[in-house]
């Protein structure tokens, strides 16, 4: 097989949960919770020993967020003052997992715009900020139910899974080990956030996407010459979820608030925004593409006063809203996913020779971008 062949986005999918919860369905069921802790501890209150829980309102998640509403894959269970979290029935092990059956849904469109048969996929990647299991991998799962060849392996960068996972792919096809993969993004953001908490209670929701990659040359429909792939780390601990297999035996099998999503909002924005940025300004510049050339930038859809930030960093001005496109009013922050959402949503537009860039960021801290080039 030749090498160095280049790698090309040929087709995209989107699994949407039909379930929505609207801002204001979302306070209604957090301000009752609030109120009932409120008066079971008020005497804990009144004396100081312990901090009232405050109000949240639409009003406060827009300002905050620039979020409207959220799909996911259970709404009674999230809704319900004395639950607070999503109700999954269990499947048996010989039934498709949850994350399994959504990759198959996004898999099958991105294939289907792709023109490509599932047989002649080469490697499923998995990429994802959770994966419900440890073994066997989700994506081995998703590879037997598509009924792909090759190989599959799951993938955790958190956010920026999706566009490690891109790199990951293309990077084989260049070498000329696999000739197509799918990425593959399964983000049920609604299990492992905490929606008692006012502070964070509406960044998350579920959905999956899936890209088809493959070598140039075997493209049989329109699509996106990847240009170039960049990723990087650095550590910290602003963004955590601290659950995993060795909970019981720290005697740790309570509710505890630090086995769900936790962040340090501040720090996220003062570290974060600065490395994205110049990660993406240096991409560029090593590309020797200048900021007028971009046509489109697909952002990780956390919260839209980063990604107007960054956008601002990045071309040197605000940016037009078709140049920059949100959809977390919409989806909220669907991690790794988020990115996917919007290049699928937003790129059918650009012409031959149109330039953009899709870029996830996140917990680790980890930020990828890719650099694509309309064929």
């Amino acid at each position: 097989m030749p090498s160095q062949r280049r790698a090309a986005i040929t087709g995209s999918g989107v699994f949407t949960p039909s379930q929505i919860i609207t801002n204001d369905e979302l306070v209604v069921a957090f301000n009752a919770y609030a109120d009932r802790q409120n008066a079971l501890h008020a005497d804990a209150i009144a004396a100081g020993e312990r901090d009232a829980i405050p109000q949240s309102s639409a009003g406060f998640i827009k300002s905050a967020s620039g979020i409207e509403q959220r799909h996911v894959l259970d709404k009674a269970g999230v809704l319900d003052p004395d639950r607070m979290y999503p109700r999954l029935a269990p499947r048996p092990d010989d039934a498709p997992c949850q994350m399994a059956e959504m990759a198959v849904a996004a898999c099958t469109d991105a294939l289907a715009q792709a023109g490509v048969d599932a047989g002649e996929i080469d490697a499923v990647i998995c990429a994802a900020s959770n994966h419900e299991r440890a073994y066997p991998a989700i994506a081995i799962e998703i590879q037997d139910l598509l009924g792909t060849g090759g190989f599959a392996f799951d993938m955790n960068v958190a956010c920026s899974s999706a566009t490690f996972g891109i790199q990951a792919a293309a990077d084989m096809i260049r070498a000329g080990s696999i000739r197509r993969a799918i990425v593959v993004n399964p983000e049920i953001c609604s299990a492992h956030l905490e929606w008692r908490d006012r502070d964070c209670h509406f960044i998350f929701g579920d959905v999956c996407t899936a890209l088809v990659l493959e070598a140039e040359d075997l493209a049989q429909s329109d699509h996106f010459v990847i240009r170039s792939t960049r990723c990087a780390t650095q550590f910290s601990n602003n963004i955590r979820n601290n659950d995993g297999f060795l909970r019981r035996t720290r005697d740790a099998m309570d509710d505890r608030r630090d086995m769900q999503f936790v962040q340090n909002g501040r720090k996220v924005f003062k570290e974060v925004l600065p490395m994205v940025s110049r990660h993406i300004a240096d991409h560029m510049a090593d590309e020797g593409v200048a900021p007028d050339d971009l046509k489109r930038l697909w952002l990780h859809q956390a919260n839209k006063a980063m990604n107007d930030f960054i956008g601002k960093k990045v071309l040197g001005r605000v940016p037009d809203p078709a140049e920059q496109p949100n959809i977390l009013q919409d989806y909220a922050n669907t991690s790794s996913a988020g990115s996917i959402i919007a290049f699928t949503k937003y790129s059918a537009d650009l012409g031959p020779g149109d330039t953009g860039l899709i870029c996830s960021f996140g917990a680790g801290y980890s930020v990828g971008s890719v650099l694509v080039t309309r064929a």
